[in-house]
């Protein structure tokens, strides 16, 4: 059986937290549930490393489902998933934008249900 294709690159390593399964990304030294502190591969050994902290990350039971996203990357720095999924798992639900990480994105206030 051959390893999973790896995404193009730039990438990050995005998993769900075990205890409370919220999306968390790899900062390069911790999980953090920041899109923004997401350290980004830019080169395959880089890549490879993610790939080793996704390893590291499950056998430790910290995170489950961690895998490499291919982002684009804007002129900040700040690097955005280009797939629709791993878009609303960077932001949060799509159905009540005044919750979940875009609420605070957006400056949404909740609304009167």
């Amino acid at each position: 059986m051959s390893a999973p294709k790896r995404p193009p690159l730039p990438a990050i390593l995005l998993a769900n937290d075990l205890l409370d399964g919220e999306v968390v990304f790899w900062t390069g030294r911790a999980w953090s549930p920041l899109p923004v502190e997401a350290f980004v591969a830019n080169d395959e050994g880089t890549a490879a490393a993610l790939e080793q902290a996704a390893k590291a990350g499950q056998n430790a039971q910290k995170v489950v489902d961690a895998y490499l996203v291919d982002v684009t990357v804007d002129e900040a720095g700040v690097a955005t998933p280009r797939h629709y999924r791993e878009k609303i798992k960077t932001q949060g639900p799509t159905t009540r934008r005044d919750l979940g990480k875009q609420a605070g994105l957006y400056n949404i206030a909740p609304s009167g249900n």
